[in-house]
């Protein structure tokens, strides 16, 4: 297939998202797809890459409020349509809901070509946590729109699919993640790290990975450590990562190893070398951080939604809390926190589940899904089209 793929995120960026195109991307090209990327330019005098079975196209964006070296698409229907008609794609899909995503559907639906999208950030469930709650409504009613303009949206988690049906959204279908086993290992447990985060043998590392932002309910998760310390209190919580509320919290908690970013056999490293992983976070639309905790051998306390609830059974690889009960989620990283056993027992199993969800059977699924969208009637710029985009 001839698929062009528009996204505004893609690595090196460092994201959820951008880690999960990029992985898809590559599994395409190896099943001998024909990918047009089309992106904003990340950086002033960057190229794009070119190779077998693949070209970039790097369109104008701007730098994301509050969301360093992140940047967000321009509008570029016209570019997109002259584009397309002289390189007509097999299937357009569009993995961001920005003004540069907007204008992509828009490009397709007016060639009158196979159109489809990801579901990845609820950005309505974000606007509440940087005093925008108003405008929870408002994003809410834009994302059903802009999915509703293709055939398909694809989502991570079966929980999701089920929540987005009932708000309205069509053709929703399933594909999940997969974790990459063998960069995510407990082989890479390092002794010198945890030195270095003034651990010595047998104590207690609780770590977490993720953007410092408010959506990532960092609070609760301090609250949660500290009630694990009373307990532990040779524990100490390692926050690897980086975002706007990184300067604050090191100013407010000298007592948090503050790792910043980390990627590759560094990233793997930093969580191999954990004890026990604690994700508070009520936003992710899956959490690829919980699979590669998991893959790392380390059991995870979490919410009952997205990936946790997924592939965590409780007791036996993991733990989990009601969603959005602060109280039992505390519980239950306490609970992990005083039980090394339990805990050990526990990670020894997540990485067992982990090695399950194996990336090649999860590319298989998602070319077949790009193909059955290719063969499909493109949804037209009139009719139904436009009745289902209503609110």
């Amino acid at each position: 297939m001839r698929i062009a793929l528009v996204t505004e995120t893609f690595p090196p960026e460092i994201n959820g998202v951008a880690m999960t195109l990029g992985r898809m991307v590559a599994g395409l090209r190896e099943r001998g797809h024909h990918v047009q990327l089309l992106r904003p330019g990340q950086r002033r005098g960057e190229q794009p890459a070119q190779g077998a079975g693949f070209e970039e196209r790097l369109l104008r964006g701007l730098p994301i409020p509050g969301y360093g070296g992140l940047r967000f698409g321009l509008p570029a229907a016209r570019p997109l349509t002259r584009l397309w008609r002289a390189w007509r794609p097999d299937v357009v899909h569009v993995a961001t809901e920005g003004p540069l995503g907007w204008s992509a559907t828009s490009a397709a639906r007016r060639l009158g070509l196979p159109l489809c999208s990801d579901f990845h950030t609820n950005f309505d469930h974000y606007s509440r946590h940087y005093g925008l709650a108003w405008l929870d409504r408002a994003v809410s009613v834009y994302l059903r729109r802009f999915h509703n303009r293709g055939v398909a949206t694809f989502v991570p988690s079966r929980e999701l699919a089920a929540r987005l049906s009932g708000e309205g959204y069509h053709g929703v279908e399933v594909i999940s993640r997969g974790v990459d086993c063998e960069l995510f290992s407990p082989a890479r447990r390092s002794v010198s790290l945890r030195s270095s985060w003034g651990l010595a043998v047998g104590t207690l590392a609780v770590l977490s990975v993720g953007r410092l932002a408010p959506e990532k309910n960092l609070p609760l998760l301090l609250q949660a450590f500290d009630a694990i310390a009373e307990q532990r209190p040779d524990a100490r919580l390692i926050l690897v990562g980086d975002g706007p509320m990184r300067q604050r919290l090191q100013r407010e908690r000298p007592d948090v190893v503050f790792a910043g970013l980390r990627r590759g056999e560094d990233l793997a490293a930093h969580y191999a070398s954990g004890d026990v992983f604690l994700f508070p976070s009520q936003t992710e639309t899956y959490g690829n951080v919980t699979l590669e905790a998991m893959a790392s051998g380390l059991p995870v306390v979490a919410y009952d939604y997205a990936a946790a609830g997924e592939l965590i059974r409780p007791g036996q690889n993991g733990l989990l809390a009601p969603f959005g009960d602060a109280r039992e989620l505390i519980r239950q990283g306490v609970r992990l926190g005083r039980d090394p056993q339990l805990a050990a027992e526990l990670g020894q199993v997540a990485r067992q589940t982990a090695q399950l969800q194996d990336w090649h059977r999860i590319h298989d699924a998602f070319a077949a899904a790009l193909a059955a969208v290719a063969v499909r009637p493109a949804l037209a710029m009139t009719g139904r089209l436009s009745a289902q985009a209503r609110p």
